[in-house]
């Protein structure tokens, strides 16, 4: 491909920018006149560099009857262009000493390579070239199929936690597609074929329903230099931007469910609510909850539920869960794992009591703040990843924040008050519209002594459990 543009000076151009007057040292932002919305972080302490392409189409905004479509696509996408054999792209960049993959989420899919920084104008136009002339021969899809339905085999229908997950999505939300799972329905993803993959390549893939982030060894200027000789071309699709869905009615009952499987060694408990979504300018209440989450079982030593139902053995295990980067309402989820000699239902109890005393009690002030602090301190360690960051801003604008929303993230979890967790522990402990699940062994199961041999309880949010490779 050739350059569409050369703005000249280039660089004098993008200082004045408005986009760029408030970024932080080292963030630029800009959009291509196709609509590519394009962010560069730059970290020059190696000469690597991450490329991640985000289109904002995710398996939550499929047909009904066509669950899988999203994520059976990602696959095609290493099928080949005119220029690229199958699986070429991949070769290409193990052999220029890289590494590529790609993951489906509700609200997203996402493609991403890790190369040396002067490989950066290869990647570019091989991930511009199938974005564009993606190839789905007749011999492929069908093959391709079998791949994802095999996977489908290895990390749902054999694993009695990933099954139980499915379950409890389904009956969590009523309406919306976010009770479906990523990888897709199994009588469903048998049925796909290669007119629906063409299809949902030719309405959503396109520039202007893109974010691209290049992370690492990378100045603005040559990125965007880059971006418009090898994306700056591709035309942008009017209807490819995200349509509406069907919205979660209001939840007013508690839904309780149950599943007993023999490969399951010891009791986990899940229970999650509706909770509200990081908005665009309206980041508060996700950080209250993103902070309430840490409160409650954020260490396995110090934090609420630690305290309360941990050291004193009426569980082996405690966790709170919440991620906000969703298009829409996602969950907040409490897991536990009692003790041995607890039963179920005294574990459950001991819970809501030490629930209760939380929500009357509120947060201990002292305890706020070694808690934000931790949070601070997480997120300085993270910026020492490239990938890291670049996941930050790819997943917060396909999600709907902007550049901003993710610069002011930390400042805003900073300000988090007392005030503020008790109304988001309202919000979401005193909830009635909870989904409560026990994932249990057979009743004549044997139930391992040890603490170390608690099961990790599969993540309740929308974002774990539906996201595939």
């Amino acid at each position: 491909m050739t350059i569409l543009t050369r703005l000249a000076p280039l660089a004098l151009m993008l200082a004045a920018s408005p986009a760029l007057a408030e970024m932080p040292e080292g963030i630029s932002h800009f959009t291509l006149d196709n609509g590519l919305e394009a962010v560069v972080i730059e970290d020059h302490r190696a000469p690597v560099v991450v490329q991640m392409l985000w289109y904002r189409i995710g398996s939550a905004d499929e047909q009904p009857g066509k669950s899988g479509i999203a994520h059976y696509l990602e696959h095609l996408m290493f099928k080949g262009t005119d220029k690229l054999g199958p699986g070429e792209l991949s070769r290409t960049v193990t052999a220029n000493g890289g590494m590529d993959n790609a993951f489906t989420s509700y609200d997203f899919t996402t493609y991403f390579q890790r190369i040396a920084s002067d490989r950066l104008p290869l990647i570019m136009e091989m991930e511009a070239d199938r974005m564009a002339n993606l190839k789905i021969g007749e011999d492929d899809w069908q093959a391709e199929r079998q791949v994802v339905l095999e996977e489908r085999s290895q990390r749902t229908d054999s694993d009695p936690g990933a099954q139980f997950a499915e379950e409890r999505s389904a009956v969590q939300f009523y309406n919306h597609p976010y009770g479906r799972p990523v990888i897709g329905w199994r009588q469903e993803m048998e049925g796909l074929t290669r007119e629906d993959a063409i299809a949902w390549y030719d309405a959503h893939y396109a520039p202007n329903a893109a974010v691209l982030v290049i992370a690492g060894d990378v100045t603005a200027e040559q990125v965007r230099e880059l971006a418009e000789e090898y994306y700056g071309l591709i035309p942008p699709k009017p209807d490819a931007a995200r349509k509406p869905r069907p919205q979660e009615p209001i939840q007013r009952s508690p839904r309780r469910i149950e599943r007993v499987d023999a490969r399951v060694a010891q009791p986990v408990m899940i229970r999650s609510v509706i909770a509200p979504e990081r908005n665009r300018g309206e980041q508060q209440q996700a950080a209250a909850l993103t902070v309430l989450a840490n409160l409650l079982a954020g260490s396995s030593q110090t934090s609420v539920l630690a305290r309360d139902l941990v050291l004193t053995s009426k569980a082996l295990y405690v966790n709170a869960s919440y991620d906000g980067f969703a298009v829409d309402p996602t969950t907040f989820a409490i897991s536990m794992v009692p003790a041995p000699g607890v039963s179920n239902a005294e574990a459950e109890a001991a819970l809501d009591a030490a629930l209760a005393k939380f929500l009357a009690d509120g947060p201990d002030p002292a305890q706020l703040e070694r808690v934000k602090t931790r949070i601070r301190a997480g997120r300085v360690y993270a910026q020492d990843s490239a990938h890291g960051r670049a996941y930050d801003y790819g997943q917060g604008l396909a999600t709907g924040l902007t550049v901003e929303d993710v610069n002011d993230w930390p400042d805003i979890l900073a300000a988090v008050t007392p005030e503020d967790i008790r109304a988001a522990a309202k919000l979401v402990l005193e909830s009635r519209a909870s989904v409560t699940g026990w994932l249990l062994p057979p009743p004549e199961a044997p139930v391992e002594a040890r603490a170390d041999s608690a099961p990790e309880p599969v993540s309740a949010d929308t974002d774990n459990p539906g996201e595939a490779e």
